[in-house]
C-alpha cells in the first residue's frame, strides 16, 4: 500500500437521524439526534469514496478494518489508530456443514480480534472519532468485551476510561480492564442500571457515552463486516446470515454495509442476504420484539430506528 493510499480522505459529509430524517454536522461531539433523542446514522460522500475506494484497489491495502477510510469517519489518518483490527477468517465448517445437509455453512472468526471479541471493530473506530472530535474522557456500561476493548483504545490515546459493570463480572474482564488503566465501577444490579449510570454522567459533562447505539460511530466499525464478506465471497455474498445478536450494531452494520456496496455500485447479486438475529433465552429483546411485533423498549426502539433508516424490509 502506498503512503498516498495510506492517507485516502474520509468521505463522511453529514449525520442523520434514523428516526426522524434530521440532518446534523458530523464534526462536532454528538451522541442522539438533538431532535427526537433517537440514534444517529454516518452518511458519506459515496462519489467522492468511489473514486478511490475500488474492489481492486482492496488489494493493494493493510489487513485490517482501516482499508475502508473512505467509508469510515475518522478523517486524520495519524488517528486512525489500529492494532489489526478485522480481515478475520471465514472458516469453512465441512463436518457441521455435512451434519445439517449445508454444503457452504462458514463462520467468521470474530475471536481473532484485538481484545478476542468483535467490539473492538466497534470501539476501534468509536473511540478514535471521539477522541479526534476532542472527546477528553470516555465511560461504558459493559458486562466484559466492551469494556475490556474501550480500555484498550483509550489506553492507546492516553485518554482517561470509565467502565462500569456489574458486580458478577467474570474476573478476567476485572483484570484486564484493570492492566489497561480503565477507572472500574462495580454495580449492584444489571447492564441496564450501569447504563443509567453513565447517561446521567455525560449529562452532567463528566464524560463522553460511548454506549451500545447512543453515539453514531460503533456501527462504523461492526459495519466493516459486511464489507469483509462481500470480499471472502468475491461479492457474491452469501444467501443467509446468522448474527449472534447483543445491542444489535453487528446487525445493522452489516446491512449499512450492503446498502453501501450498493451505493457504490461494485458487482454484486443484486440482492441482500437475510438477516438472522439469535439470541440467549436469558436476555433476547430483539427475538421478543420481533415475536410480539413491537417497536419500543430498548435497545430494540433504536435498532428499530436505525433499521428504519436503513430501509430494512
Amino acid at each position: 500500500m502506498t503512503a498516498n493510499e495510506m492517507d485516502v480522505a474520509s468521505a463522511l459529509s453529514h449525520l442523520e437521524c434514523g428516526w426522524c430524517g434530521s440532518v446534523w454536522p458530523a464534526d462536532r461531539l454528538t451522541n442522539l439526534c438533538p431532535d427526537c433523542a433517537r440514534p444517529l446514522l454516518a452518511r458519506y460522500d459515496i462519489k467522492q469514496a468511489g473514486r478511490s475506494l475500488t474492489p481492486d484497489s482492496l488489494l493493494r491495502r493493510p489487513a485490517n478494518l482501516w482499508r475502508y477510510s473512505e467509508m469510515l469517519p475518522v478523517r486524520q489518518p495519524r488517528l486512525r489508530k489500529t492494532l489489526g483490527e478485522g480481515h478475520t477468517p471465514l472458516l469453512h465448517l465441512k463436518r457441521l456443514g455435512k451434519a445439517l445437509g449445508l454444503k457452504n455453512l462458514y463462520a467468521k472468526d470474530e475471536a481473532s480480534n484485538p481484545t478476542n471479541s468483535f467490539k473492538a471493530r466497534g470501539l476501534v473506530v468509536a473511540v478514535n472519532r471521539a477522541v479526534e472530535l476532542g472527546a477528553r474522557t470516555l465511560a461504558i456500561p459493559t458486562a466484559g468485551n466492551a469494556g475490556s476493548a474501550m480500555a484498550t483504545y483509550a489506553a492507546l490515546h492516553g485518554t482517561p476510561a470509565h467502565v462500569f459493570t456489574p458486580r458478577d463480572v467474570p474476573p478476567p474482564f476485572l483484570a484486564e480492564m484493570h492492566a489497561l488503566g480503565a477507572e472500574i465501577t462495580l454495580v449492584d444490579g444489571l447492564i441496564t442500571d450501569c447504563g443509567a449510570i453513565v447517561r446521567a454522567g455525560a449529562e452532567e459533562g463528566r464524560w463522553f457515552d460511548v454506549s451500545t447505539l447512543k453515539e453514531p460511530y460503533r456501527i462504523e466499525g461492526k459495519k466493516t463486516m459486511g464489507y469483509e464478506l462481500y470480499e471472502h465471497f468475491d461479492g457474491a455474498l452469501p444467501d443467509v446470515v446468522l448474527y449472534p445478536t447483543g445491542g444489535g450494531t453487528g446487525l445493522i452494520g452489516m446491512w449499512k454495509a450492503f446498502e453501501e456496496i450498493e451505493q457504490l455500485g461494485w458487482p454484486g447479486p443484486g440482492s441482500r442476504p437475510r438477516m438472522i438475529s439469535v439470541q440467549s433465552c436469558g436476555c433476547a429483546p430483539v427475538v421478543r420484539a420481533w415475536e410480539e411485533g413491537s417497536e419500543t423498549g430498548a435497545p430494540w426502539e433504536n435498532a428499530v430506528s436505525i433499521a428504519d433508516g436503513l430501509r430494512v424490509p
